[in-house]
């Protein structure tokens, strides 16, 4: 049975959202407001989350540890359904040069969430996956036994939460588009479509690294390749969480037109490829799009 506190409100809205920068290029521009799937864990978080904290609460585990940078979505709602469900958390973030120093927006609302936070090296983070230095990781945070969600929440459990938003999705649109962190949003929802439609992924992260961990998360997943997916690469802006100020007079111009909060790190990413894809020509005339909105500010 769902944990009350887990239960959302799917399928999100698919909503129209006219747009003459897209019409203009005959294609039309389609929102899966996602932010709305779940009050406190919104859009591709909940997905993820949901099939591990439900793992979690059946094996009886009362501690969850899980990984993120320090503006990490997945950070917030790990913590906000520690706190909805009474489990202990604790975050390990990359960089242990923040340590002692005040905490920003993102990190401060995890600790009044509970989360307990521990700064590794960034060193260390990088090899987080290695058994022995996890382990060493874990020892360090006091999360030894806990169980442990995977970075960005992305493992087969949740690929095939995310599968379900393909699955809302078929026969909607001919290209559904995410942003992308770790992939793992991407690669269940490539999974989930139906015949003849594609799922594009704009990396929020510089370095070209995703293409590889999107097809072994897939392998776990699902035993093999899924769907029919591509990247659209070079809209990072210079990497992650960076935020130049024509980026964020985009998101404002954005959520003005269309009446709803652009969150900055992930989401105006993806409306910026899309609006400069569409100007390429790289949408045919009659495309019908749609931008899954993953997370609010």
């Amino acid at each position: 049975m769902t944990h009350p506190e887990l239960r959302p409100r799917p399928p999100s809205p698919l909503v129209e959202a006219p747009d003459e920068r897209f019409a203009a290029h005959g294609v039309r521009l389609l929102l899966k407001r996602d932010d709305l799937v779940h009050p406190e864990l919104p859009g591709n978080k909940w997905r993820k989350l949901a099939p591990n904290l439900r793992a979690a609460l059946d094996a009886g585990h009362d501690h969850l540890v899980t990984f993120g940078g320090a503006y990490s979505n997945h950070l917030r709602a790990t913590a906000a359904a520690g706190r909805l469900l009474g489990l202990r958390t604790t975050g390990v973030v990359r960089g242990d040069e923040l340590a002692g120093r005040p905490l920003n927006g993102s990190l401060a609302r995890c600790a009044a969430d509970g989360m307990g936070l521990h700064f590794a090296t960034r060193s260390d983070y990088r090899r987080k996956t290695e058994p022995g230095t996890r382990d060493r990781l874990l020892a360090r945070a006091g999360a030894e036994g806990a169980y442990v969600v995977p970075e960005g929440g992305s493992n087969a459990l949740a690929l095939r939460g995310c599968a379900e938003l393909g699955r809302e999705l078929r026969g909607r649109a001919d290209v559904v588009a995410v942003a992308c962190g770790t992939g793992g949003t991407l690669a269940g929802l490539a999974a989930g479509l139906g015949t003849g439609q594609r799922a594009l992924g704009v990396p929020v992260l510089a370095g070209g690294f995703l293409g590889a961990e999107i097809r072994s998360l897939q392998a776990a997943a699902f035993g093999g390749p899924a769907g029919d997916w591509s990247l659209a690469e070079g809209f990072d802006h210079g990497g992650y969480a960076r935020v130049p100020a024509a980026l964020d007079a985009f998101a404002a111009d954005f959520a003005s037109r269309h009446g709803f909060p652009v969150e900055r790190i992930y989401v105006a990413k993806l409306l910026w490829a899309l609006a400069a894809l569409t100007e390429s020509g790289a949408f045919p005339p009659g495309t019908t799009l749609a931008a899954v909105i993953t997370g609010r500010p």
